[in-house]
C-alpha cells in the first residue's frame, strides 16, 4: 500500500486524484504546512527537501515532485487512459505539455503564491507576484492557441493527466479572469471540472485558492515558510 503525505494548501490533491482514478490502495497522512510541520525533524527525516506531497511506495521508497509522482503512478499501474503508453502516438505531445505545465506554469505559480521566497525586500513581494501572474497568463495564452487548434483536451478528444494538472493551476490562479480571457482554456476547465472523479478535487482547490488569497492579504510577508 502507498502512503501519501499531503494536506491543505499543497499539491497533494493531484497525486490523490491519480490514486483514486486508478483505484489504487493508499493511506493519506496530513501535514499541516501552515504550522510548519513540513519543516519538523520528523518530516525532514522522511523528505529532507521539506516538500509536500511525498509518496511512500509499497517498497518503502520516499518519492516527491508532483509531476513525477503522477506519471510514476500512471505508468506503474498501467493507467493508459490517463497517460499514453510509450508506443502511443500521443505520447510525445502528452509529455511535452505535461512537463511544460510542470516547468513553466507550476514554477511561476510558486512565485505567485510564495513571493517572499524570491525577494530580499518585503516591499518587492507584490511586484514579484504580479510578474509571476503575467508570466502564467502568457503561457496560458500559448496553451489556449494549442487547444483552439486541437482541443477540447490537450490530446484532442482524449482526456489525460495533463488536462487535470493544468486545471488544478487554473483553479489556483485568477480562474475567472483566465477563463474570460481564454475561451479554449475555459472550455477545458469546464470539461475537467464536470468529470465526476475530478469535480470534488477542483471544487476543493477553488476553495483553498480563495482561502489562501485571503490569508495573503492579511499576511503579505508570507503565509507558509
Amino acid at each position: 500500500m502507498y502512503i501519501l503525505y499531503g494536506g491543505d494548501f499543497t499539491r497533494a490533491p493531484l497525486v490523490q486524484w491519480v490514486l483514486e482514478e486508478g483505484k489504487i490502495d493508499y493511506e493519506l497522512r496530513k501535514i499541516d504546512i501552515l504550522n510548519g510541520e513540513h519543516r519538523s525533524a520528523e518530516f525532514l527525516a522522511i523528505n529532507p527537501a521539506g516538500l509536500v506531497p511525498v509518496l511512500i511506495t509499497p517498497e518503502g521508497e520516499a518519492l516527491y515532485e508532483v509531476a513525477a509522482l503522477m506519471l510514476y503512478l500512471a505508468e506503474r499501474h498501467q493507467l493508459t487512459e490517463l497517460a499514453p503508453a510509450v508506443t502511443d502516438p500521443d505520447r510525445g505531445l502528452f509529455l511535452s505539455t505535461f512537463f511544460h505545465i510542470a516547468g513553466d506554469i507550476q514554477s511561476e505559480m510558486k512565485r505567485f503564491h510564495f513571493p517572499h521566497r524570491f525577494s530580499l525586500r518585503r516591499h518587492d513581494d507584490a511586484a514579484i507576484q504580479e510578474l509571476a501572474k503575467s508570466m502564467v497568463l502568457s503561457r496560458l495564452s500559448v496553451m489556449n492557441t494549442r487547444l483552439a487548434a486541437r482541443g477540447p483536451y490537450v490530446l484532442g478528444s482524449r482526456f489525460s493527466l495533463a488536462d487535470f494538472y493544468l486545471s488544478f493551476w487554473i483553479a489556483y490562479l485568477d480562474r475567472q479572469a483566465a477563463c474570460e480571457q481564454f475561451s479554449s482554456i475555459a472550455r477545458l476547465y469546464d470539461l475537467v471540472r464536470s468529470r465526476p472523479g475530478a469535480t470534488p478535487y477542483i471544487e476543493d482547490t477553488e476553495k483553498a485558492a480563495d482561502a489562501y488569497a485571503l490569508m495573503m492579504k492579511k499576511h503579505p510577508g508570507g503565509v507558509i515558510a
